[in-house]
């Protein structure tokens, strides 16, 4: 039987596989063989969509109402939902089974659509995903300071002055995700992404029960059937959370940049595509009952008055260590999507510097370093050391300057939603599919694109007024909770 180039390569870099194996230990492209199953790339999805955006949902409900919040939150997950099974059609050029394999969302717009449009994707992608970095350590900050405040509390009385700097929590993280950054890539954290997707269903439920006993004790569903009342905030404000509302659906609800990462982590056969599209049926379906559950109990809990984060907002005080347990989940769990929303751009920058630099070995040499309890080797890489670390101290910086959660995250939402999930999606399915145009489907896609659009629009309005609003009172460094 005949060996691959890549497979020598594969030997000659010390992988303990014999040629007569060859087809059994690599996959159709020469790579090593993927392992990835339906469950794996369901606690991938899970991780990255039941995120720190779940515990905005209750303030979200509260801007639009018992009427259009829910009914926005079911339309947004089979938005995500369609799109994302559009997506995974993509993951191979042509045959769907046999095809070439586009290994990041970038390859796919590449290979589907190329020039401008690459850039562009490229340009949106990576933003979004230094983004929600940004966004993952303002959250693990607040929770940890909700933490402190909360035995503050316990011990003073709930109208003790508890205020707390967020600084040392975002230093603290910073450091954690410097250590787990060096972690080479999406292969390798699977036990971290399932360890993250268990802390999301912990401190989802923990906030729901709470919200479920804040019900029980007030006897009576708060809220209206068209949201925070004027009155409570000027109709300006009004229309202008609404939107902001919007933005943070969609943010509880992104993952599309990464599903062809996740993609590249399943075993075949079956073919990736079927089996991506029951992983993300799964993960859509159980996220949109949390977040429905989330989102309504916390607004029946508090209608108007509905705090941007449920579990920091300080809706709840008692039981104070269950409060303390929802938030340590939470950083335990950003502490893993973090990483699972940047190995795609740690593994962008990488390749472009090993192609720039092929012949340097801080780029390309990897030092051995034994490690004890006879495991492999880790292979320390001086570029990834230095770029990785210096990414997360970035990141942190900015999240200093600018903690404001609820914004941000709705920022985030509105500029990643429309481009990410919805148009490139379209326009590699009606490309790749040969779809010609003014059929019926053409239509029915570009209106289902224009009109995301609108809503991109419209919630990046919504929290830009949040942000401008919010930096009349701000002061660099200095924010307490």
């Amino acid at each position: 039987m005949g060996v691959s180039k890549q497979q020598s390569q594969a030997f000659n870099m010390g992988l303990d596989v014999a040629p007569q194996n060859a087809s059994k230990a690599f996959d159709d492209d020469g790579r090593v063989k993927r392992t990835g199953t339906m469950w794996t790339a369901s606690s991938h999805i899970i991780t990255a969509v039941i995120g720190s955006g779940v515990l905005s949902l209750a303030w979200a409900t509260a801007q639009l109402g018992w009427i259009a919040g829910p009914i926005v939150m079911i339309l947004f997950s089979i938005v995500t939902y369609y799109t994302s099974v559009l997506l995974s059609d993509c993951y191979r050029s042509g045959d769907p089974v046999s095809g070439k394999r586009n290994y990041t969302y970038m390859d796919a717009v590449q290979a589907n659509l190329g020039g401008l449009q690459v850039k562009i994707c490229g340009l949106i992608q990576y933003l979004n995903l230094f983004g929600v970095a940004i966004g993952y350590t303002i959250a693990a900050s607040i929770s940890m300071t909700a933490i402190k405040r909360s035995n503050c509390f316990h011990e003073k009385g709930e109208k003790s002055k508890c205020d707390i700097s967020a600084n040392p929590y975002m230093i603290l993280f910073g450091v954690a995700e410097i250590f787990f950054s060096q972690i080479p890539d999406f292969d390798q954290i699977w036990w971290l992404s399932i360890v993250a997707a268990v802390m999301s269903f912990t401190y989802s439920t923990i906030g729901l029960g709470l919200g479920i006993a804040k019900v029980a004790v007030n006897g009576k569903i708060k809220g209206s059937l068209t949201g925070i009342s004027v009155g409570v905030v000027t109709e300006t404000d009004k229309v202008w959370r609404s939107f902001q509302a919007l933005g943070d659906i969609a943010f509880a609800y992104s993952y599309s940049m990464i599903l062809i990462e996740i993609q590249d982590t399943v075993r075949s056969p079956p073919a990736e595509s079927k089996t991506m599209r029951k992983a993300t049926l799964i993960s859509v379906v159980v996220t949109t009952v949390f977040y429905l559950l989330c989102g309504c109990f916390g607004y029946a809990a508090f209608g108007d008055l509905s705090p941007g984060n449920l579990l920091t907002g300080f809706g709840f005080y008692n039981p104070f260590w269950l409060v303390d347990i929802a938030n340590a989940a939470i950083v335990i769990h950003l502490v893993g999507a973090y990483q699972v929303y940047c190995q795609p751009l740690y593994a962008f920058i990488e390749k472009i510097a090993s192609e720039t630099f092929p012949d340097s070995d801080f780029i390309t040499k990897d030092i051995k370093i034994p490690l004890p309890g006879g495991y492999k080797p880790y292979n320390l890489n001086l570029f990834r050391l230095v770029w990785r670390t210096v990414f997360v101290i970035i990141t942190t910086v900015i999240s200093m300057l600018l903690p404001f959660f609820n914004d941000v995250v709705g920022l985030l939402g509105a500029l990643g939603f429309w481009p990410l999930t919805v148009y490139f999606p379209v326009e590699m399915y009606i490309s790749q599919k040969k779809i010609p145009k003014w059929t019926t489907k053409w239509i029915s896609l570009q209106i289902l694109s224009a009109a995301c659009l609108i809503i991109s629009i419209a919630a990046a309005a919504g929290s830009i007024a949040g942000v401008v609003n919010d930096l009349k009172t701000y002061k660099p460094f200095k924010t307490t909770y």
